[in-house]
């Protein structure tokens, strides 16, 4: 019974001693499964436990401001730069990217198959005020659709009703898109893992502007002194590594990969 009593206490104590951190990501990145790969991953290699905290790309940068995670993996170039300058985060690491996509009607009433770019496409939805779906809730996805709007000389403050921001994550924003056929914006990864397509389909990619970039910050020790730095470099590490690259780069559904690993090694 001693014997048994020792063995217990003895894993539990090493389950105690196990690391953790928490890792603020969107929900594009949660809701394309790739977590679910990953993670496992790392506490078996770096015995290090990471906590997700799934929000969008503005309420992570947040989170990291106010030190209330360990690091953040985000995808939106000038809030992660800004984050940088003003001395939340030592610096920007590049992980991995996909594209954006249109995703719409497959009958696809306000034509936008037939757009030459990005900017084609919107104007095309705005003519047509077909109905289009807004993430609205300041997520890395919301920030590159406003600017793609803005790059087509449009202001979505200027539309009627047939423009909604719903205010919510990606897979919220796809299932109200399917329920009104309407158009929306998508990350190609949360597109692919979305089970309720109804009547969608994708129908413009391809445009350089539509480039993805999915980045990790490590939150400062000299902004937050809490943090634990030494697991998210930890995790930095892992993430720009071997096991890393053939994890992501090997992730598909229905045969096409939803990410692509560009990590630098430093």
């Amino acid at each position: 019974m001693i014997r048994i009593f020792a063995l217990v206490f003895s894993l539990l104590g090493a389950t105690a001693q196990a690391d953790s951190m928490k890792l603020a990501v969107t929900t594009s990145f949660h809701n394309s499964g790739l977590s679910d790969v990953l993670l496992p991953a790392i506490l078996e290699e770096t015995g290090l436990e990471v906590q997700l905290l799934v929000v969008g790309t503005g309420q992570a940068l947040r989170l990291g401001e106010a030190g209330d995670v360990d690091a953040i993996l985000v995808h939106s170039r000038a809030a992660e730069d800004a984050f940088v300058e003003k001395g939340f985060a030592p610096h920007r690491r590049e992980i991995m990217y996909n594209d954006f996509v249109f995703i719409g009607p497959d009958a696809d009433p306000a034509g936008v198959r037939n757009a030459g770019n990005a900017a084609d496409a919107l104007q095309s939805i705005s003519q047509a005020k077909a109905t289009f779906v807004s993430r609205g809730d300041d997520s890395g996805t919301h920030k590159k659709e406003l600017a793609l709007w803005r790059d087509a000389s449009l202001d979505p403050n200027t539309f009627d009703s047939w423009y909604k921001a719903v205010g919510a994550g990606m897979g919220a924003s796809l299932n109200t898109a399917a329920g009104l056929n309407g158009y929306i914006l998508s990350d190609r990864a949360s597109w692919l893992n979305f089970g309720n397509k109804g009547e969608l389909a994708e129908l413009f990619s391809g445009d350089p502007v539509l480039f993805n970039q999915y980045a990790y910050l490590p939150v400062s020790k000299l902004k937050h002194p809490h943090v634990n730095a030494t697991a998210s470099q930890v995790l930095e590490s892992w993430l720009t590594g071997q096991s890393a690259e053939q994890l992501i780069n090997d992730y598909m559904i229905n045969g096409e990969a939803l990410f692509v690993f560009n990590a630098k090694q430093q």
